[in-house]
């Protein structure tokens, strides 16, 4: 039996779903090159040293994330969430789902969280739950269904960011929320990506 390590961490808290275009400078004109009178001798050196310096490395722990050990999460807002798919095709495609020609999350209830491991992930599992008033007079807190996500690999301070889709109403007002991330270091057994949601059942 192969043995399974995990690290979890458990995030109480829901998000929401325009792209920054981050200005251009233009470069500088090229400076004339200096007018040089006739001289018996007049040597130019066209050869200049140019120091390459390396990429900074990206910022770790990465901010504004919460860390329970290895694994870190947050929760976007919506205009983060937006910025990040306009650099995943994966996320944007996940986005333009269509229900009934309704984009998938403008449909249901959807939640969202980002995570990063420092030791890198041989596949995600995250849980959460759907939850709202149990009617329009009673205002207790209910638990009407659950998410369970998987997640594919992802290396040592690699984030990665997982849509949280229900199958219940937008309209409905309930939100995802109770979002646990396991980071797991085993060989996968199930499909990987899935979603399952499960309504609870009185």
């Amino acid at each position: 039996m192969i043995k399974r390590v995990l690290t979890a961490l458990v995030i109480a808290t829901f998000f929401a779903p325009v792209a920054h275009a981050l200005p251009v400078a233009p470069s500088p004109a090229p400076k004339a090159a200096p007018a040089f009178k006739s001289a018996s001798s007049i040597t130019i050196s066209t050869k200049k040293k140019v120091t390459l310096s390396p990429s900074p490395s990206p910022k770790w722990p990465p901010a504004g994330f919460k860390s329970n050990g290895e694994v870190y999460a947050k929760i976007p807002t919506a205009k983060e969430l937006v910025g990040t798919a306009s650099n995943s095709s994966v996320l944007t495609r996940q986005l333009a789902q269509l229900v009934d020609g309704v984009r998938i999350c403008e449909r249901y209830s959807c939640g969202a969280v980002q995570l990063a491991s420092a030791n890198g992930c041989t596949w995600w599992e995250i849980n959460a739950k759907l939850q709202g008033n149990t009617s329009a007079t009673d205002k207790t807190r209910f638990t009407f269904g659950s998410i369970r996500t998987l997640a594919r690999a992802t290396l040592p301070r690699q984030i990665t960011t997982v849509l949280l889709i229900s199958q219940e109403d937008l309209a409905l007002k309930h939100v995802v929320s109770a979002i646990s991330a396991n980071c797991h270091h085993d060989a996968a057994s199930e499909k990987i990506p899935s979603s399952v949601y499960t309504p609870v059942t009185n």
